[in-house]
């Protein structure tokens, strides 16, 4: 009778009381907001773990970074060293760096890891520095790359945290050539030798509409880790699970959860800006861009801007003035830049007329 109690207590308290209770296989997973860097969601978002081929999103970065992605790379015996995941180069193969970069993300090639990081930075230890000053520079504060392919040998290799890989996602998201790689399916390309034709391996392109990209890793140690993207009603997240049987799935199910948690509401709008201030005179503000702010229906209320405006005795059209800050209460989401224009320049250009334009307009009024 007292368990029969306890059913019915549980019952009544969850239709009162709803709430979001799924379950996951991850021992580490996070939601993150691709624009404001809000953790909607996390498991254990802050303990490292071995990461396995997840680490290719850093090397693929760095390399968009650092070097030119024309260049041609010539494979040396290097590569042998591979195992694992390869797209199977041959030592003199020549063929293009940013083709070895989509080698890298679609296939996980492992020899594909090791050509680009002596081919940008002159050898793998070279490499992995660049990795790890760019993971601290960007606040990756529980994250230690010791190569670039993710691959571990006797509980030694990359870790991270669920945490960090969503916030490198972030940042990596706002390079268009990343974006590109990291949204691409399949590839076709050839070098000197021969002809590829790369299929991407994350799943989550075929089982969710939504999905913008993705990047999956797996060793016996670190078991399967997944980061992925997606993006539906001005909605962008990220999704990252560490040690996760069902990875696939539950990325599927956060997104499908948090999507319809979150409403996305146009805070900043660039064709309806308007500032109402004294101290500037003749002077048209705006922004270059939009901006989305992801909150629940409850949170709607403390949703804010706050303008800061800079003082200046003498200004020129686009200089940045101030800067809109999307608060939510005292959280914030987003700084957009705001940019000046004067208006009387505006307006000379406007009234400008040429000499045969004034003669050609008195003859018509005849």
């Amino acid at each position: 009778v007292k368990t029969m109690k306890k059913i019915v207590v549980a019952f009544i308290l969850f239709v009162l009381f709803p709430c979001n209770i799924f379950a996951i296989s991850a021992s580490k997973a996070i939601v993150m907001d691709l624009n404001s860097g809000r953790v909607l969601y996390d498991l254990n978002k802050d303990e490292p773990q071995l990461i396995a081929s997840i680490t290719k999103i850093m090397t693929c970065l760095v390399t968009i970074m650092y070097s030119d992605l024309d260049k041609i790379v010539v494979v040396d015996e290097d590569i042998l060293k591979a195992y694992g995941s390869s797209v199977y180069l041959e030592v003199g193969e020549e063929i293009k760096l940013i083709d070895l970069l989509y080698g890298l993300m679609l296939r996980s090639g492992n020899d594909a890891a090791i050509a680009i990081a002596k081919t940008v930075a002159g050898s793998e230890e070279a490499f992995v520095y660049l990795m790890n000053e760019y993971a601290s520079t960007i606040g990756m504060k529980n994250t230690n790359f010791v190569n670039p392919h993710g691959l571990d040998s006797n509980g030694v290799g990359n870790t991270s945290t669920a945490y960090d890989m969503a916030l490198l996602t972030k940042v990596a998201m706002q390079n268009e050539t990343f974006r590109d790689i990291f949204g691409t399916r399949e590839y076709t390309t050839k070098s000197n030798l021969k002809s590829y034709n790369w299929e991407g391996k994350n799943k989550l392109f075929s089982m969710y509409e939504y999905t913008t990209g993705g990047k999956t890793g797996y060793t016996d140690a670190a078991r399967r880790t997944l980061v992925t993207t997606a993006s539906r009603d001005h909605k962008d997240l990220v999704v990252v699970t560490l040690n996760d049987g069902n990875d696939f799935n539950d990325h599927k199910s956060l997104y499908e959860t948090y999507f319809d948690q979150y409403d996305s509401v146009l805070a900043i709008d660039q064709n309806k800006f308007e500032i109402d201030d004294n101290y500037y005179k003749d002077v048209e503000f705006y922004v270059k861009n939009d901006y989305y702010a992801l909150v629940t229906e409850e949170e709607k209320k403390d949703l804010k801007i706050n303008i800061t405006l800079f003082k200046y005795d003498h200004i020129y059209d686009g200089i940045k003035i101030g800067e809109a800050k999307v608060m939510l209460g005292d959280t914030l989401l987003h700084t957009e830049s705001i940019y000046a224009k004067k208006i009387e320049v505006k307006e000379k250009e406007e009234k400008k007329e040429g000499f045969f334009s004034k003669i050609l307009r008195w003859f018509s009024s005849w």
